[in-house]
């Protein structure tokens, strides 16, 4: 059985390489993340799979560095992790953007790679 504190450590197996690829402007390493069918939604229209999200990643500005905390895990499955995460993207030229993100991840045999990634703004 898993514990909660298994389960970040999982999820930052996925998400610290997933912040330093954001963070170098990598949108290539940043879908390597992914699995392959990856149901994708930034703050622009949904993608389906690894193009979209390098695609996505491609279009952001130079610079925007990306931070997280964990705030809430959930184990679906043996190989199915849920993290709802404090989010904040941080740019050169503008004021930072606070999200939550809810990502799905899931053990492939090459490890555990995102499935579903999901922003939310909310209203202030």
């Amino acid at each position: 059985m898993s514990t909660k504190n298994d389960d970040e450590v999982i999820l930052r197996g996925v998400l610290d390489p997933w912040k330093t690829a954001v963070d170098a402007h990598d949108p290539e390493a940043v879908a390597r993340l992914f699995t392959e069918d990856a149901i994708f939604q930034g703050l622009h229209p949904y993608a389906v799979g690894r193009p979209g999200v390098a695609e996505y990643y491609a279009s952001q500005p130079l610079g925007m560095k990306a931070a997280y905390e964990v705030l809430e895990t959930r184990r679906y499955g043996d190989d199915l992790v849920l993290g709802y995460l404090d989010t904040e993207f941080t740019f050169t030229d503008r004021p930072p953007v606070d999200v939550k993100l809810a990502v799905l991840v899931k053990r492939l045999a090459d490890g555990w790679h995102i499935a579903h990634y999901q922003v939310s703004r909310l209203a202030e």
